[in-house]
């Protein structure tokens, strides 16, 4: 037999079923789903402001907006800083707090400490944003627990911090 693959031996020895259900992948759709839900929480929440549920409901917040959320401390955070703590680049990081700031989320104010940076802080809506936030997590962390048992949810967040360093 002929085969038109410059690799037809290797080919043919290698098990495709791992791509799909290796540790990473199911944490990948573990996080998707995990975040989806806390969106669509957040999209539901009577506290959270009307135009960021609004943005929410309609799918306009990513995952890369979660990392400000995630991200951006209370008293505010500079835009290195944001950006490292998110694993993105200061740019990439740069326009996603310019969407922010249009939406009222947060705004960029100059550093008390430094009079060429700028700090980006949550404005009153944003605060608000973080406490639906904070709210949807808990819910969602709830229904997760409910899903699996509260044992192996305990097993799994264990496991997790571990792993990661936490």
């Amino acid at each position: 037999m002929i085969s038109n693959s410059p690799f037809p031996q290797a080919a043919q020895r290698i098990d495709e079923g791992w791509r799909q259900t290796h540790l990473g992948r199911l944490l990948g759709h573990a996080m998707r789903r995990f975040d989806t839900r806390v969106q669509a929480l957040m999209a539901h929440d009577a506290d959270v402001p009307l135009a960021l549920s609004h943005l929410a409901a309609r799918g306009q917040i990513s995952a890369a907006h979660i990392h400000i959320t995630r991200h951006l401390a209370v008293a505010g955070s500079r835009l290195q800083d944001l950006a490292d703590a998110a694993g993105m680049s200061k740019q990439a990081m740069g326009k996603l707090v310019d969407q922010c700031v249009a939406w009222g989320l947060v705004t960029r104010e100059a550093d008390p400490h430094d009079g060429r940076a700028k700090q980006v802080r949550f404005t009153p809506a944003g605060l608000a944003w973080l406490s639906g936030f904070q709210r949807a997590v808990q819910q969602a962390e709830a229904e997760l627990r409910q899903s699996v048992g509260e044992e192996v949810a305990t097993v799994i967040a264990l496991g997790l911090e571990a792993y990661t360093g936490s």
